[in-house]
């Protein structure tokens, strides 16, 4: 047994023979079951014979020779594909026989599908009462938007997210990447691994856990509705300004921008003294936080004179010597150089048989004695479902019927 997380010795994770049936597509489902799987479970991924998820398909760009989009590559690792027609009452029962020895299942079709498949919660849990059923959803499974399609982007509109995000007086903008989907990933692994924990010290076996991107959005929203809930006055776009501290944001240097976090009186002393300007210090209008942000747009125009004085990598040697938290805007190609990337092994490699190496994120949970692993590429549409379909039990005639008669594809078939 090791006493740091980064001296791990375990070649398993916490949740090593646990078993995963993996029923979604598109980016909060399969996000969620990725981290499952770095976790240590072993994760089934069922997708529909023609295309498969159809993030396989959205390029460019895409890795090398394989035909596969970097971003179904990036979601997908440590899983096994099983190509299924689930539109057909064979397949169904393909499924239902998986399902049978499953831990977990994942699924993000459209609100009461799995039921008119009769393969809802209350279905699969006769056989298995044990089985934890996650379901993922734009807006949930009640409630007057329950039927209504959802897409990230709409979800940040609605959720409050847009309205606090980019500049005062300019185009509202969504965060940069899928956030209401991520979110609602991590929300069902959360939920999922809460499920599990119950189902082993309760008596009431497993459950149904229901998640939804909007409910994740407003559920993030933490500071400002309470912001908004205090005043009455809904949070406005405010840049990379922040409500209640200042300053906190970015300023204009010479060639670029640095990026400060002033969140303490004891930061601030020492921000003006790196920028040799105690008189600030000194200012009534900025004595507190209180007062610099009564006097931000004061402050502000001071400070991106200031700035513009300086070359980036000057100012930051400055605030670092005076241990003023700062930064530069680091693109991906910065993220991916950095050394604490690399100490922390957040940036991971895994051989493909037809892209090469693919390189990804490493998983951000680490462990002292079960770490999480990279064990599986992301497979390719199809690749193991013979071997699924015998560890579930078919024998080699009864796997040949159903790639005959369509209702499972191998691999290539």
């Amino acid at each position: 047994m090791t006493g740091e997380a980064r001296e791990a010795e375990g070649e398993t994770g916490p949740l090593d023979g646990l078993t995963v049936l993996d029923a979604s597509r598109v980016l909060a489902g399969p996000f969620c079951t990725m981290q499952l799987g770095d976790l240590g479970a072993e994760v089934i991924k069922v997708e529909r014979l023609d295309g498969g998820d159809q993030t396989r398909g959205w390029q460019p760009p895409s890795y090398g020779e394989s035909d596969e989009s970097a971003y179904y590559m990036s979601i997908n690792r440590n899983k096994r594909s099983i190509a299924l027609n689930l539109a057909s009452e064979d397949g169904r029962d393909v499924f239902r026989q998986l399902a049978r020895e499953a831990d977990i299942l994942v699924e993000n079709f459209r609100v009461g599908k799995m039921d008119e498949w009769d393969l809802g919660y209350d279905d699969l849990a006769e056989s298995n009462p044990d089985l934890v059923y996650c379901s993922l959803s734009g807006y949930g499974e009640w409630g007057p938007d329950a039927d209504r399609p959802a897409y990230d982007i709409i979800m940040q509109a609605e959720g409050g997210l847009m309205s606090i995000t980019g500049e005062e007086g300019r185009t509202p903008v969504r965060v940069g990447v899928a956030l209401a989907d991520i979110g609602a990933g991590m929300y069902a692994t959360q939920g999922i691994l809460a499920a599990l924990l119950e189902r082993e010290v309760g008596d009431s076996g497993g459950q149904k856990v229901d998640i939804s991107l909007f409910d994740g959005q407003v559920a993030w929203m933490t500071y400002m509705a309470s912001n908004y809930f205090a005043t009455g006055d809904p949070p406005t776009r405010m840049g990379s300004r922040h409500p209640t501290i200042a300053p906190y944001q970015a300023f204009e240097t010479r060639d670029s921008y640095v990026v400060v976090a002033v969140g303490s009186e004891a930061i601030w002393t020492r921000f003006c003294a790196a920028l040799d300007r105690e008189d600030l210090a000194n200012d009534d209008r900025f004595s507190t936080n209180a007062d610099r942000v009564a006097n931000r747009d004061a402050l502000d125009s001071l400070l991106a004179d200031e700035f513009a004085e300086y070359e980036t990598e000057e100012l930051l040697s400055v605030f670092d010597d005076h241990d003023v938290p700062a930064s530069d805007v680091h693109d991906m190609a910065d993220v991916f150089e950095t050394p604490q990337v690399e100490a922390r092994g957040m940036h991971r490699e895994v051989a493909h048989p037809t892209a090469g190496t693919v390189e990804m994120p490493g998983s951000p949970m680490h462990f002292s004695n079960t770490p999480t692993t990279v064990r599986r590429y992301p497979p390719r549409l199809g690749e193991h479902t013979r071997e699924l379909l015998g560890e579930a039990g078919y024998d080699g005639e009864a796997i040949e019927d159903l790639v005959e008669d369509d209702i499972v594809a191998p691999l290539d078939e």
